[in-house]
This record gives structure tokens, sequence and C-alpha cells, in this order.
């Protein structure tokens, strides 16, 4: 009987075996291929996954799979080793809908089971150094000058650096955990003059705040409470003044604050940058709002919304609700050439005062809106606004009629987001 049992148990573990082994996962420097049997595995696997969701006929999915190849096998070597994964979205549509993937190809790093949208690099090298980020500390330790500049070098360009000279770990390290996402954090105890000199700061305890790719620092000298510490992280997490573009707009979904919002012809023109250098000043006086700005040139649909065309009298200022509301601030729509300095100022006091106009955004801003979304997403809501119609028309007379024509607006507006697939927010195709 015992016998019989054995090999009765036997057969079942044999039976289960080839399940169970299918769904164990190996750090072996190559690119996982997932699927819906063994995806949920995989996540939970894992502390840290970097999933691509492609399609295979996506041209921004080719150009990535080998710069992904590249970059797995550095990631699996971290102390805190990162997997690199890839799913066929569009085979496998029900995990599709379940992450919300509207778009290809779409990045997500999942910490620990939870999903995280990633927006950074796509290149081997510099995907690596922007995801090192995700397994590093809380907050850092720096013990020297030059432990200060390695820790610089190594964070890179992508994110804010925040380095607390002298400032106790803890008044940082519950707002590092908050905001590890979207920030570097460090605390240096030990550190000379010249490292005073170099960032700026007369006094410690001090607390720095850099953005490398733009060139600039802020310094808080305290309170080192957990709101006042929190407040001025907020907002330092975006520099003094930022160039609009479809990538940078992501960075100001959570930022509740207004934005003066500078639209130039040019900013690579002279005049451009002179008055981007005068609107760091006041950024620096009137942290209670985001100063950015775009140019013409380089994005003109978005330009367009504001009432801004190739006879418009530029630089021209508004302040934007970050949605569909901005403000004409009255006297100010225009800004001379002579002491612009005066006239940016003029402009906060009277938006300050409410000598404004609200304004919403016109039918230009829909070519701005179909740049963002993912086609998908668009033919979604074209499906639903041909629905709608079809079902208004149901038992007018003519019913052929108005429907042919509600098919040739649709296959233009197709036709129009189709020809801006390549200005889609973060490369994303359909």
């Amino acid at each position: 009987m015992s016998s019989v049992f054995f090999i009765l148990s036997l057969s079942i573990v044999s039976f289960l075996l080839p399940s169970i082994s299918s769904h164990e996962f190996k750090l072996d420097g190559k690119v996982l291929v997932l699927d819906e049997s063994n995806f949920d595995a995989a996540i939970s696997s894992f502390d840290f996954i970097f999933v691509d969701f492609y399609a295979p006929w996506c041209g921004h999915c080719k150009r990535l799979s080998p710069e992904l190849d590249k970059a797995a096998p550095m990631l699996s070597g971290l102390k805190k080793p990162i997997a690199i994964a890839k799913i066929d979205a569009e085979k496998y549509s029900r995990l599709a809908t379940k992450y919300e993937i509207d778009g290809y190809p779409t990045l997500k790093i999942f910490m620990n089971g939870v999903p995280t949208d990633y927006y950074g690099p796509r290149k081997a090298d510099k995907l690596v150094r922007y995801l090192k980020k995700f397994v590093a500390p809380d907050v850092t330790l720096l013990e020297s000058d030059s432990g200060v500049a390695e820790f610089v070098e190594a964070a890179g360009t992508f994110f804010p650096i925040f380095i607390g000279f002298d400032v106790d770990e803890s008044a940082l390290s519950k707002v590092a955990i908050k905001f590890k996402k979207k920030a570097w954090f460090s605390v240096a105890k030990d550190f000379s003059e010249k490292a005073m000199d170099l960032y700026e700061f007369d006094k410690a305890p001090a607390l720095v705040a850099l953005h490398p790719s733009f060139n600039e620092q802020n310094v808080f000298y305290g309170p080192f409470e957990d709101k006042f510490v929190e407040e001025f992280i907020q907002q330092s997490l975006l520099p003094l003044t930022l160039p609009i573009s479809p990538e940078s707009l992501k960075l100001l979904k959570d930022d509740k604050r207004k934005i003066v919002l500078t639209i130039f012809e040019d900013e690579k023109h002279y005049e451009s940058k002179q008055f981007i250098k005068l609107l760091r000043g006041a950024a620096s006086a009137n942290r209670e709002f985001v100063f950015a700005y775009v140019s013409f040139n380089q994005w003109q649909e978005f330009a367009e919304a504001f009432e801004v065309d190739r006879k418009t009298s530029l630089p021209k200022m508004v302040v934007w609700d970050g949605n569909e509301i901005y403000f004409s601030v009255i006297g100010s729509e225009k800004i001379e050439s002579e002491d612009q300095g005066s006239q940016i100022t003029l402009f906060l006091e009277r938006y300050k005062e409410g000598k404004t106009i609200e304004k919403t955004f016109g039918p230009s801003f829909f070519g701005y809106i179909i740049s963002l979304l993912g086609m998908r997403t668009v033919y979604i809501l074209v499906f639903l606004v041909a629905v709608i119609f079809l079902i208004a028309t149901i038992g007018k007379e003519e019913p052929l009629v108005v429907g042919g024509r509600d098919r040739s607006e649709l296959a233009a507006a197709a036709a129009v987001a189709d020809s801006r697939d390549e200005r889609a927010s973060y490369d994303k195709e359909d």
C-alpha cells in the first residue's frame, strides 16, 4: 500500500514539476520574454523588474530592443539587481488593459510588485544610470568632498539632486522616501570650504538643490522641520525655468502651482536667452509659481493654443492652470524690448491683483492634445464620438448622407493623428 502511495505521489510531483520550473526565473543577463501565464510570477519573483510592453510591428519598439539587450547584463550585475523583461502587449491584451497600455512602447518598473511609469532615457548606458536610482539608498551618506563629487557624477542629470551639508539625516529621511522616484538625496557630514564655495552656501546646515542639466542650484537654510523641508523640495523638483516639451509636461502633472508661461519666437535667440535669465530671478523670488517657456518655432501647436501666431508680438506672457484655462494680464499683453525685468515684475503684480482675463483653449489645441495621446486612446475617442453621433442620427430621414459625412470627418481626424504620431509623448506608436 505504501509503495502505491509513493508511486502516486511521485506521479503528482512529476506532473506539477514542469509548471513549477516554467515559472522559475534566472538573472543571467538576458531579457526575459513574458506572457500571460508567467507575467504575475515574474513580477513577484524580483524586487525590481523593468518591463517593456511592446507591439511586434512598432518601429520605436524595434529600436529599443537592442538597447534593452545591452542594459540587461549591466542591471543584473548590480548589488540590488534589476531584471529586464518584455511582453507582446498586443497579443496579450488582457494584461495591456490591466496596466492601461495605450501606446507602444510603454515602459514600467515594478518595485516589489508595484508599477511605476518610466519616462527616462532609452539608450542602454543612460537607461542603466537612470534605473540605478530605484535601488539606491533613500539617503546616501557622504564623508568627504570627493564623496560628494562622486555622488553627483553617479546621479547624472535626469533627476534633481539634494545634498544636506551638515543636515541631520532624520530631517531628510521621510521626504526622501516620499520623493525617491523623483530625486536623489544625500547628507554630507565632512566637507571643506572649497565645497561651500562650489555649491554656493556660506553656512551650515544647508540643503542644496542641484539641477545639473539646467546648471541651477538653490540653497535652503532651514528651519529643518518636516513641513518646511518638504515644501522646499517640492518647489525645487523643477528648475527655476522649465522649457516646455511633450516630455517636460509630464513633470507638471503632480505640481499644483500656476504656471507663468512665456512664449518666444525661438528660445535659441540671444534675446530669448537674456529674457530667460530675468525669468530665473523672478522665479527665485516667486516660488509659488512654476516659471516655464516655449518657442513658437520649436512647438507651434502648443503656442497656438495661447492665441499666438506668426503675427503675434513676442515674447508673450500668460498664467496657465496646467489644464484648459489660462489668464491674460490686462496691461501686460505685450512685453517691450526695454526694461523687461520691470515688466515681468509688473506682470506678476497685476496678476496677483486680479487684473486678468480668463480664457480657454480654442480648436487649435485639439492638435496638441492628439500629439500627446497614445494612438489607441485617439481611436477609442474617435469610436465613441462615432457611436454617439450614430445614436443621435437614428430616425432621421437621410441617415446615409449624415453617416457618410461622419466617416469622412473621422478619416480626416485619423489622418491628423497619424501625421503627428512621431511627435507623440515619449515616442509611443500604435
